[in-house]
């Protein structure tokens, strides 16, 4: 199924596995992560809706990442991992760095979250690269 050259059946794909990983991620990394938020165990208890709103992101990230991958000029597993790479260094590090810099946040949880928006990329640009 395509949208304007978007492959809406790996848009879904990239999304629950995407979800899948930042489950995993923080589920090793969860303590180190909640120390680093300075956040206690009863502030990150489990919150369906808050699961909910994490699973649409995913879902719209996906698929405006697979018209970026798109418009490179080829949908393929390596465009997607440079793709991947290229919007991971140029902004969602660099915001996170801003961010973290003028919040007062440890370094320590700019390369948790890093980290996991890099392996949530790199996953979505894999599945869109070789669903598509």
């Amino acid at each position: 199924m395509m949208f304007d050259g978007i492959n809406l059946i790996a848009v879904a794909a990239a999304a629950i596995v995407s979800f899948l990983f930042g489950a995993l991620w923080y589920g090793i990394l969860g303590k180190a992560w909640m120390n680093a938020a300075g956040l206690t165990k009863e502030q990150t208890r489990p919150n369906p809706v808050v699961f909910a709103t994490t699973f649409f992101c995913q879902i719209i990230m996906a698929f405006v990442f697979a018209g970026v991958i798109y418009h490179t000029g080829g949908t393929d597993i390596r465009n997607g991992i440079i793709s991947a790479l290229m919007i991971w260094v140029g902004i969602v590090m660099t915001t996170q760095i801003v961010n973290h810099r003028f919040q007062g946040l440890s370094w320590n949880l700019t390369l948790i979250d890093g980290g996991h928006w890099l392996g949530v990329l790199l996953v979505q640009g894999i599945v869109i690269g070789w669903l598509s």
